[in-house]
């Protein structure tokens, strides 16, 4: 196993969750390049539809900086992630790109900034922030320790989106049990109470529910919940 893929199996280790990780990482990359290049802060600016994200900091101000240019959608970062190209601010007070972003961040103490695509293999479209303090601050040896950063945070990004969709996929599967486990109690309940098949309990429910206005699970957990003493239906789950 090569340093650097010891060094990330360690951090793994040691972080609580993948978000943890992500966080150690880049504060790792920060503290490599911080003296090379002046004092350096890290993000990993992540793409959405609505509104990008950083999923990732190793320093509150760099995560400030990647806000504002979600505010003005604009900024080297933002470039760098939405061409798939490597973006550099070489100073701030130079520049002539992003002229609104620009004056905000040489107001919070940036001169030059580093925007480094992240290779998510399809998955998402993210990317490495990388800002100094200093002007003109990343030489070729900086910006090779930036890219070599940015293998490593793109495989750590790719298993993290596609945790993050297991989540989703897993936490929507439990709601949608869960749901049909009341609905199926509450139909059990209503055949019981009056003697019907399970396709009357069925349109009962669903009348109700039209006449309320009530969503069909919300009234069969309330159903539930008045026969069982207050407890809502358990669906149990084998992990």
């Amino acid at each position: 196993m090569t340093d650097q893929a010891t060094r990330l199996h360690e951090l793994l280790l040691g972080a609580e969750d993948i978000s943890g990780f992500l966080d150690e990482l880049v504060a790792a990359t920060a503290r490599s390049l911080t003296g090379l290049a002046g004092e350096v802060w890290c993000a990993i600016l992540l793409v959405r539809p609505k509104r990008p994200a950083t999923v990732a900091s190793s320093d509150p101000r760099a995560r400030a900086l990647d806000e504002v240019q979600y505010d003005f959608g604009e900024g080297p970062c933002l470039t760098a992630a939405r061409e798939d190209r490597l973006v550099y601010l070489t100073d701030t007070l130079e520049e002539s790109r992003w002229p609104r972003y620009r004056a905000a961040a040489a107001e919070a103490g940036v001169r030059s900034a580093l925007g480094v695509p992240l290779d998510l293999g399809g998955e998402a479209v993210a990317a490495l922030d990388v800002y100094s303090d200093r002007p003109r601050a990343f030489d070729a040896d900086s910006m090779e320790i930036v890219q070599r950063q940015a293998v490593a945070l793109s495989t750590t990004m790719r298993l993290a989106v596609r945790m993050a969709r297991h989540r989703d996929v897993e936490t929507d599967l439990r709601a949608a049990l869960t749901s049909r486990t009341s609905i199926d109690l509450a139909v059990g309940i209503l055949m019981g109470r009056n003697h019907c098949s399970q396709q009357e309990a069925v349109e009962m429910l669903r009348h109700a529910s039209n006449r309320r206005n009530t969503k069909l699970r919300d009234l069969a957990d309330e159903l539930v919940r008045s026969v069982g003493n207050g407890r809502a239906a358990a669906t149990h789950f084998v992990d």
